[in-house]
């Protein structure tokens, strides 16, 4: 159990897990963008981790970038979508892989995908750490899933609850018991 401003967490995937699943994730975009140099671009300030620990493991040209791009405050999303870090890479005829911490809603891709489409990529597909298939509102499908969950809050691993708890190393859901 850990306590973050006034509410309880409880370990809901251990590190082991994670470190697993985000190995088995980078062997098989490796497999696929062999030969490609694809771009990560990872969404900040979540997925920093994730997208460092997938990088690292993999083995063939890759580059990495990021963006800003928020639409949380406290634990649920404003729906509003706020572009703080902007994309200086130029894009076109690249193989872009999204790299996020987490899809609840899609709202944050679907408003993005939009402006990384116009820049006219060669591909791009998506990988997230965690994925919330029931919290869904837009059609944001990822390519690469680290884990499906079910609509729970969850921290750590590079996920915050009000700018704290990103560096715990398992992931926390909210506990029941507050």
């Amino acid at each position: 159990m850990v306590q973050l401003h006034d509410k309880r967490f409880e370990v809901f995937i251990e590190k082991a897990a994670i470190d697993e699943r985000v190995q088995a994730l980078a062997a098989q975009i490796q497999a696929d963008y062999r030969g490609m140099n694809p771009l990560l671009l990872g969404i900040l300030n979540g997925s920093f981790i994730f997208a460092a620990d997938l990088f690292r493991h993999l083995s063939t040209p890759a580059e990495i970038s990021f963006i800003k791009l928020a639409s949380y405050k406290g634990t649920t999303s404003t729906g509003n979508i706020i572009t703080a870090i902007g994309l200086e890479e130029n894009i076109a005829d690249r193989h872009i892989l999204i790299v996020e911490d987490i899809i609840d809603t899609g709202r944050t891709l679907h408003s993005f995908l939009p402006q990384v489409l116009q820049q006219q990529p060669a591909s791009v597909k998506i990988a997230c750490f965690l994925s919330k298939p029931d919290a869904r509102v837009c059609d944001v499908q990822p390519d690469y899933t680290g884990f499906d969950i079910p609509d729970v809050f969850v921290v750590g691993y590079g996920l915050d609850y009000d700018g704290q708890g990103r560096n715990l190393q398992h992931l926390y859901r909210l506990s029941d018991n507050q």
